[in-house]
């Protein structure tokens, strides 16, 4: 439905025609939406080089079940300080703030970011963050346009007051992961393709191969990050995507039998529905780093076994390997 939210298979779609090269306006004919909705789903999940279908379905789900009504804006002279020293709050947001800026944020964009967290609504109009901060109100601009830039801070029109107000989300730190994420596995993902382009043999190669299996690595890292927070949500009550530990549970199972088996096979052994097997083995797919060092593959049509994730290897390794199968000193079978 063109006004509904994207599923995770359209999601699937719109990655798969960001790497065939294809327009916005393309994948929206293919999927029946309006470009823009494409447009802006690639905007919010990472840019085209960042794009992630799981990725941005993690981050949709998790953006909705944060949602709610933002609080009002407080009185004129309030800022949602009430009953606190506000001598003790603004020495505090300047002292939160240096620690950001120690971390890479500008000054000024650390600032605002700082007076928005410790503010009880988590929003405020350009006007109260001067008053708050002692600056001119381009400097506010300028810093908000940038932390909007990396999706840390977000506008909202009052349509009571009409007026602006610039708001940071409970999510902020989770989204800033997956934006993180995303960049990693692009970063990755461009330095293989030049490692292949230049060839092992050189230094060259050798160089990017080595900067691909280290972003590579971080990428995964956060991915995992990211499994255990869902399992955090799904402990809580909360349903968010299925358990990392039954994907785990199934990796497990497979690792076992030693020969590749279907859902329905997995479901009978385990005691399980079909729907939870499919279920966890999407999510052994989605997140290779689960069942690090090796990974779900999928045999056939219907069957899934395990294989060793390649991406641990140099390139050098891989060839070495391959080469071992005409070595004269393997041990034969029998």
């Amino acid at each position: 439905m063109p006004g509904g939210r994207l599923s995770r298979q359209e999601r699937e779609q719109i990655a798969a025609g960001l790497a065939e090269g294809a327009g916005f306006a393309e994948i929206a004919r293919r999927l029946g939406r309006p470009t823009s909705t494409v447009s802006r789903e690639v905007a919010r999940n990472g840019g085209a080089a960042g794009y992630r279908a799981a990725h941005a379905h993690h981050a949709t789900g998790w953006r909705a079940r944060r949602d709610r009504p933002v609080s009002p804006s407080p009185p004129p002279g309030g800022d949602g300080d009430h009953g606190r020293d506000p001598g003790a709050v603004r020495e505090y947001a300047e002292l939160f703030a240096g620690l950001m800026g120690k971390a890479g944020l500008p000054r000024m964009a650390a600032r605002v970011l700082a007076r928005l967290f410790v503010t009880d609504s988590g929003g405020l109009t350009a006007a109260e963050l001067v008053r708050h901060l002692g600056v001119s109100p381009a400097s506010v601009s300028k810093a908000v346009t940038y932390l909007e830039g990396v999706e840390l801070v977000r506008r909202e029109r009052t349509t009571r007051q009409r007026r602006e107000r610039y708001l940071v989300d409970d999510d902020v730190w989770f989204q800033s992961l997956l934006t993180t994420a995303n960049a990693h596995g692009s970063w990755a993902d461009v330095a293989r393709r030049g490692a292949g382009i230049l060839g092992p043999a050189t230094q060259a190669g050798a160089r990017l191969d080595h900067m691909a299996r280290f972003f590579a690595r971080l990428s995964a890292d956060m991915t995992s990050g990211i499994d255990m927070m869902n399992k955090v949500e799904a402990s809580s009550g909360v349903e968010f995507v299925p358990a990392a530990d039954d994907a785990m549970t199934v990796l497990a199972a497979l690792a076992h039998a030693g020969v590749p088996l279907s859902a329905g096979a997995l479901a009978r052994a385990l005691g399980w529905g079909v729907d939870r097997v499919e279920s966890a083995l999407r999510v052994a797919g989605e997140h290779p780093g689960l069942g690090d060092p090796v990974a779900l593959r999928r045999v056939g049509p219907e069957h899934y076994g395990l294989g060793p994730r390649t991406d641990r290897l140099s390139v050098f390794q891989r060839e070495a390997l391959g080469r071992l199968a005409f070595a004269d000193d393997l041990p034969t079978r029998r």
